[in-house]
């Protein structure tokens, strides 16, 4: 009996999955493929990533285009990055605080981003097009980084909102590869030097100042930006 014949066969016997798990285990086990072989892949080898016979993918997506749409709303739906921004605990050190909120930022570009080049799009398919989860609401994301620095209030030269739209657009343009101008093997500032360079700038700290040093290492270790299915700057 060949491999994939026995695969197959341990597969059919599986227990049965509800629908909406059926369909989101499908959509995890699809996204790395797309992002290491774009629309290349093929529905056998995503079957044997998500352990399934390759006909239940069809029971689940009218089409292989229809599971591709469905990772890309996935990736672009930003309601788990909302939900961890909401989470970080406004306890911790200021630096500490921030340093999580690029993480969680950073963690979503990626996804996105590494997507959107693998799949050989420009920007985000037409919303209009088809049946898609809420766009980032921009004023609702600043508000939740706003959360973040208020507890601090007092110590910042701006407002909580007003520093937190800056925030934003810092992480983008020091995460993204492009924006930086950098090669891809080039290793760009981590949410800790992010941290520290938007709190306090280039200067040298001042002696015994804190650093963040508490970043949960499951951001810390999210896939990079810095990967194939990115372009680099001319030269590299």
């Amino acid at each position: 009996m060949s491999t994939h014949s026995l695969l197959w066969l341990i597969v059919a016997r599986a227990t049965p999955l509800p629908p909406d798990e059926r369909r989101a285990a499908i959509i995890a086990a699809t996204t790395p493929l797309l992002r290491e072989r774009g629309r290349e892949v093929s529905t056998r080898e995503i079957a044997e990533a998500a352990g399934i016979a390759e006909g239940t993918i069809f029971r689940v997506f009218a089409s292989k285009e229809e599971l591709i749409d469905a990772v890309l709303d996935d990736a672009f739906d930003p309601s788990a990055s909302y939900q961890a921004l909401l989470d970080i605990d406004p306890a911790l050190p200021l630096q500490t605080r921030v340093a999580n909120a690029v993480a969680i930022l950073q963690q979503r570009m990626n996804r996105v981003f590494g997507l959107v080049y693998a799949l050989g799009f420009r920007q985000p398919p037409d919303a209009e097009q088809r049946r898609r989860p809420p766009r980032p609401d921009r004023a609702l994301e600043t508000g939740m980084l706003a959360a973040v620095l208020a507890p601090d209030a007092a110590r910042l030269k701006l407002d909580p909102e007003r520093a937190a739209s800056m925030l934003g657009a810092f992480v983008l343009a020091l995460s993204h590869p492009m924006l930086r101008g950098a090669c891809l093997d080039e290793a760009g500032p981590d949410p800790l030097e992010i941290a520290e360079l938007f709190l306090h700038g280039v200067a040298a700290p001042a002696a015994g100042a804190p650093r963040a040093d508490t970043l949960p290492t499951d951001l810390l270790s999210s896939p990079s930006l810095r990967d194939p299915s990115f372009p680099h700057a001319e030269g590299c």
